[in-house]
């Protein structure tokens, strides 16, 4: 049924989709916008991703570990300037481990994941105050491992439905800086978007200098090469 997740508190939103507010501290949140702003500068810079039907993407990406171009990977950003990709780095992989480890402990609902989590590749997007994400799925991965979301800087209305479809049943809810969202099992290929970003809701101290919203997903692509 659709609905808005309660504030606060670890939230189950749909079977193996787990919302922990507030997982990262101030100070691990303001590593990470530090990291992100040093992976924008190269050697594949932010860019916004063209779609194959011709329009862009509001919201500009990086990515490392492997190169994300709808709907595929490769090792190298043919699209942008034929650079190799910036490896993932084995902290930030360690950082997913963690995720999945809280997300899915003592209360994760049933679900168990059927192997340790070794991410290979992150998306970054950062989001201007009149950005979105329309709804689809994470699927270009061959791994149905989980993927682990994290929220810096300006809130934002995330939309979470179902496995089958754009439409209703969907859940919406906050996502504040510092907060962890991970889906995975019969959860994984739930359609998902960015409804709206909240300017102005950052705490200064973060780094953001032009406010907006950072977005890091960890994936493990089932790829090799």
């Amino acid at each position: 049924m659709a609905g808005t997740a309660a504030a606060g508190g670890r939230t189950e939103v749909a079977p193996g989709a787990v919302h922990l507010p507030g997982w990262l501290s101030p100070e691990r949140q303001r590593e990470l916008v530090a990291a992100c702003r040093a992976w924008a500068r190269g050697p594949v810079p932010m860019r916004h991703t063209r779609l194959p039907g011709g329009g862009t993407m509001s919201a500009r990406t990086l990515c490392l570990g492997w190169h994300w171009r709808p709907y595929r990977y490769t090792r190298t950003a043919d699209d942008v300037n034929g650079a190799r990709v910036a490896e993932l780095p084995e902290w930030l992989a360690g950082l997913g481990r963690a995720a999945v480890a809280e997300a899915y402990g003592e209360d994760g609902g049933g679900y168990v994941p059927e192997a340790p989590y070794a991410p290979d590749t992150a998306l970054v997007n950062y989001y201007g105050p009149d950005a979105r994400m329309g709804m689809h799925q994470d699927r270009e991965e061959r791994s149905a491992a989980p993927v682990v979301s994290l929220s810096l800087g300006d809130s934002c209305v995330f939309r979470f439905g179902n496995p089958e479809s754009r439409g209703r049943p969907w859940t919406d809810l906050e996502l504040g800086s510092g907060d962890l969202f991970v889906f995975g099992g019969p959860s994984r290929l739930a359609y998902h978007g960015v409804v709206r970003i909240r300017p102005g809701t950052a705490d200064p101290a973060l780094g953001l200098a032009d406010g907006g919203r950072l977005n890091i997903t960890l994936r493990v692509t089932g790829l090799t090469g």
